[in-house]
């Protein structure tokens, strides 16, 4: 029969060795994939120009929030009209009874 006191570490180092191996292959697996790529390009500093479509499309974004912000800009004033001409109505009407 075998010796435990070899057998148990000859087995942990296969295990601990096989397991290295898989890891390092999942880790090359990784970093060739589109992760890799992204982090390759950062790194070498062509990823931080953004994309003309981006650039555009954030510039649509842009101009309609401008939009919609006149918009409100309107909307609020006319509530504030509509507000003012109520208060008046009222403050005559309560003169009446």
């Amino acid at each position: 029969m075998a010796n435990p006191d070899i057998v148990v570490p000859v087995f942990g180092m296969i295990t601990g060795i096989l397991t290295t191996g898989a890891l390092a292959w999942g880790m090359v697996r990784v970093f060739q994939g589109p992760v890799g790529q992204a982090l390759a390009r950062r790194i070498q500093g062509r990823g931080s120009a953004p994309e003309p479509e981006l650039l555009h499309e954030i510039d649509d974004l842009r101009l309609q929030v401008d939009q919609m912000q006149q918009r409100l800009t309107e909307a609020e004033e006319r509530l504030d009209f509509s507000e003012r001409l109520l208060a008046q109505r009222s403050s005559g009407e309560s003169g009446r009874f």
